[in-house]
């Protein structure tokens, strides 16, 4: 097993940093009483990834590591991608249906789940910082965890590990 050292630092620092903005957004839920629209949770899911694949990358050396964090980088960028339209959405550059699909059953059972759904709307801002939305905010982070995923596979490949 290798030692730790410089190389697992930045798979660490990716995986910390999705943890982190994964906490943001269950805090704003479940404590600011933020609903998530559906555009919203589909931009969690590469952040889970990129928390799983950060923490193997801190485990797995050479050009395991590499991969890894190529594919932490990936995942941020789809994410980022996600914020970019979301924000669209919300500004009414882009258009979204942003409705969850119902399950299967009789019509009365669909307006049913559809009455009991929270209505939560993706073509509005419920909270902005310097006119920056939550889906603005995740698209620059994720942005700038794709650059520091990036730059640690390139580094970690020249260094021949």
């Amino acid at each position: 097993m290798q030692q730790w050292g410089a190389g697992r630092a930045v798979p660490l620092l990716v995986a910390a940093g999705s943890a982190g903005l994964l906490l943001g957004a269950y805090l704003s839920q479940h404590v600011g009483g933020l609903a998530p629209c559906p555009l919203c949770l589909i931009q969690r899911y590469p952040h889970f990834a990129v928390l799983g694949l950060g923490l193997a990358a801190v485990f797995v050396g050479g050009r395991g590591r590499v991969a890894l964090l190529g594919l932490s980088g990936l995942a941020l960028l789809v994410t980022a991608g996600y914020g970019v339209y979301h924000a669209g959405v919300e500004q009414g550059w882009f258009a979204s249906a942003c409705a969850a699909p119902a399950a299967g059953g009789s019509l009365e059972d669909i307006k049913a789940q559809i009455m009991a759904a929270p209505l939560t709307r993706c073509d509005e801002v419920p909270w902005s910082l310097i006119g920056v939305s939550l889906a603005g905010w995740n698209a620059i982070a994720s942005v700038l965890m794709a650059g520091v995923a990036g730059w640690g596979a390139v580094r970690l490949w020249r260094a021949g590990t």
